[in-house]
């Protein structure tokens, strides 16, 4: 019963988790977004011989180009943390098996000894 109450509030934090990685993600995009408007309007503030038509389509053009290419930079980088999560978990398992490996080399080592120890002991 208890091993089932920790799976479900495992799982209930990890809804949790996932939630508030949602909530970040939708700030940090909104951020960049108030940030490509900021940077729109310092643009055309250096135009001043727009009219205000021209000045509303090219900070809107401005915002358009500027989440495109956040949204492709977030793209490669999503992609690239995916390579390296397979990359590092093929090295963990690598790790983890060699360690196994080696702990085993040694109990079975130091069980060998004990044994020649103790027959030892025995022909004396």
């Amino acid at each position: 019963m208890r091993k089932e109450r920790r799976g479900s509030q495992a799982r209930a934090l990890g809804k949790d988790e996932h939630g508030i990685w949602e909530v970040e993600g939708f700030l940090l995009w909104n951020a960049e977004v108030e940030e490509a408007r900021r940077r729109a309007r310092e643009f055309t503030d250096l135009l001043p011989w727009l009219t205000t038509g021209q000045r509303d389509d090219v900070e809107r053009v401005y915002v358009a180009d500027r989440t495109a290419d956040s949204r492709a930079m977030l793209a490669r980088i999503c992609e690239r943390a995916g390579e390296l999560r397979l990359e590092y978990t093929a090295r963990y398992v690598s790790l983890r098996r060699r360690c196994v490996a080696v702990s085993a080399a040694v109990a079975c080592a130091a069980v060998g000894l004990g044994a020649i120890g103790a027959l030892a002991g025995l022909g004396r």
